[in-house]
């Protein structure tokens, strides 16, 4: 992606099924948990570059010794930074405490961070601020083991002021509004209910408070504590929650928007939000790595059993499509295929625009996440090519010679690494004024490898913002005088926000929203922007389920390619010599392309919960009022 996109975070959980004695025989170290850790967050780096934290439950430890601890920071390099201030302060109890060495009773009395459970969070800020305060996870205190949460989401709420309301409505006095506090109060308050109530019961049947203690631990009821504190929670989510005496969930929306996977054997437990960092750590097999399903927790109770809980009904299953396309990892085995099917399918298109000549086209990429798409898509021109190939050898089997013969077959795709991105400039793009020069040199070209006969196509993963191609990419290639510049987007044109966690929440940053109002002016088409704002001026107090997206009538008038050729115009420039044209994947190939994640929002303005309606409504009222805001 040319543009650079914000994306809503990263979890990682483990828990140990064995006494640390276990892992302190067999690998060596009683420190397995927090050595594992490290990996799992650190291959989810691409989730979460400004900010990073750590949790750690000791369990059965005694009153008066520490038995959580938690580190973040939002230094350059969280994740390094997190944890070389645990391996500090390990390493200087360590060294100050010889008689630890072979001891794990002592180590894990002594020793901060070692336990049995382990919460980790990487965290890209959207809307929150890069502070400290922001980063995950969160911690809820209470002198009561039980009554202790540890919070940490990949998640985005669309009701953060409902769900603000509701707390309020309960009593309480919540210190600010933001979802991860709303939700982690939310489930407070009724974790609190909940040990209350069993307290009541083992007081009734004649137990004291401390003799108590451990029967709520056994008792509390993970999963109902989460249907009561989720009933109204619209959004996007994966959480991952720890309580103080030691049992862990990690809960995922209905629609399944926010993804999360599962390990399991006999010795541990682990979660994360992509499957292939649970491969690489652990050395496990695809088909051993499981989706926690949507609407369903994954809870691990104190006395180490697993189960899976259905909390909301699932709904139609929308899972995120963006994930595949763009922020996953692309070493899934999935993932990596998908994306190849994306550019593959592409290609008829791509065909079309240079009038079916491969000979006379140069084919390259964006870096670097629009690498997998290219090689699909290199492979289907190769497929296109060999056939026809064939069908010249069919039709002049007669007069072919050794020496023509030769020729055809060495007639090949042409590919190359035509541009560099530079990523340390974006590290001085500050001021506004001097932005656009320094986005203008992010990318580097190869020259030399272009004939001024050439067609160049060059594939990006996604167009959002339409900024670095038009100041950047497009200038730096027209440098190399091809006759004609084509650019690929392996996803389709992205016409409405996003508000289950990706940063595109105002739709006049949108480039397709933009190409839209455009037309709309040209064809004195206009009357419909005010007509469209009309209509979702009269949805203001309505309930979200009752909000219809009007937005939508912004792009009724026109193909996808009318609106393609407006966003090659706009991105184009007088002094740009070549001709320019822009490609975007069909919504058609990209649901064959990514069956299990149909969640298109972003394209379709289908949204999947309710509150999507209400924000893309909201989104264009801003932008129609002049107000630069918030949607939700």
């Amino acid at each position: 992606m040319s543009d650079a996109l914000k994306h809503e975070c990263g979890i990682a959980l483990i828990r140990l099924l064995k006494p640390l004695e276990f892992y302190k025989e067999k690998y060596g170290t009683a420190f397995y948990g927090i050595q594992k850790m490290y990996p799992l967050m650190e291959k989810q780096h691409n989730r979460g570059q400004d900010g990073a934290g750590f949790a750690s439950i000791k369990l059965d430890v005694e009153p008066g010794e520490r038995y959580i601890s938690r580190v973040r920071s939002n230094h350059s390099q969280p994740i390094q930074d997190v944890f070389t201030q645990i391996n500090d302060r390990i390493n200087e109890e360590m060294a100050s405490h010889p008689e630890y060495a072979d001891d794990v009773a002592l180590q894990k009395q002594k020793i901060p961070y070692l336990g049995e459970l382990f919460l980790g969070h990487v965290r890209y800020g959207t809307f929150g601020k890069n502070s400290i305060e922001n980063v995950h996870p969160f911690l809820r205190q209470n002198n009561w083991m039980h009554r202790n949460l540890i919070l940490a989401g990949n998640f985005n709420m669309t009701n953060v002021k409902e769900l603000f309301q509701s707390l309020i409505e309960l009593g309480q006095h919540p210190k600010e509004m933001a979802d991860t506090v709303t939700v982690m109060e939310k489930i407070g308050h009724f974790l609190d209910d909940e040990v209350t109530d069993l307290y009541q019961e083992c007081k009734n049947n004649g137990l004291t408070k401390r003799e108590a203690s451990p029967i709520i631990a056994e008792k509390l009821d993970v999963a109902k504590i989460l249907a009561r504190a989720s009933k109204n929670l619209d959004g996007g989510y994966a959480m991952a929650g720890l309580l103080g005496h030691g049992d862990a969930f990690v809960f995922r929306d209905p629609a399944g928007i926010r993804p999360a996977y599962f390990y399991q054997d006999d010795e541990i437990v682990v979660v994360a939000s992509e499957r292939p960092v649970i491969q690489t750590a652990f050395n496990v097999p695809f088909e051993k790595v499981q989706e926690i399903e949507p609407g369903k927790a994954l809870i691990i109770k104190k006395n180490g059993t697993v189960s899976m809980q259905e909390i909301l009904a699932p709904t139609v299953k929308k899972a995120c499509s963006f994930e595949r396309i763009y922020f996953s990892r692309g070493s899934d085995a999935e993932i990596y295929q998908e994306r190849k099917i994306l550019g593959r399918l592409i290609l008829p298109a791509v065909l079309k625009s240079i009038d079916q000549d491969t000979d006379n086209t140069v084919f390259s990429y964006i870096p670097n996440t629009a690498e997998t798409s290219f090689y699909g898509l290199v492979e289907a021109a190769q497929d296109f090519l060999n056939r026809r190939k064939n069908n010249y050898i069919l039709k002049n089997r007669n007069s072919l010679t050794k020496e023509s013969l030769q020729e055809l077959l060495s007639v090949k795709i042409r590919t190359e690494k035509v541009a560099i991105k530079d990523a340390k400039l974006r590290t001085f793009i500050t001021e506004d004024s001097s932005r656009d020069d320094l986005v203008a040199h992010v990318y580097d070209v190869t020259y030399g490898v272009i004939k001024p006969t050439d067609n160049l196509v060059i594939i990006d993963d996604s167009i959002v913002r339409g900024t670095t191609l038009k100041m950047s990419i497009i200038k730096m290639m027209d440098r190399l005088n091809p006759k004609r510049i084509v650019v690929v987007s392996s996803a389709p044109q992205i016409r409405y926000p996003d508000c289950y966690g990706i940063d595109m929440a105002k739709l006049e940053g949108l480039v397709a929203f933009k190409a839209a109002l455009e037309l709309l002016k040209e064809r004195n088409l206009y009357h419909i922007v005010d007509e469209v704002y009309a209509k979702c001026k009269t949805q203001e107090n309505f309930k979200d389920s009752e909000v219809v997206n009007y937005v939508t009538a912004i792009y009724e008038p026109f193909q996808p390619q009318e609106i393609s050729d407006k966003i090659a115009e706009m991105l184009s420039s007088p002094e740009i010599k070549a001709e320019v044209k822009i490609i975007f994947q069909t919504v058609e190939d990209l649901h064959i392309a990514c069956p299990k994640n149909l969640g298109d929002w972003y394209f379709t303005g289908d949204y999947p919960t309710p509150g999507g309606n209400r924000v893309v409504n909201r989104a264009f009222m801003n932008f129609y009022e002049g107000k630069d805001a918030r949607a939700y």
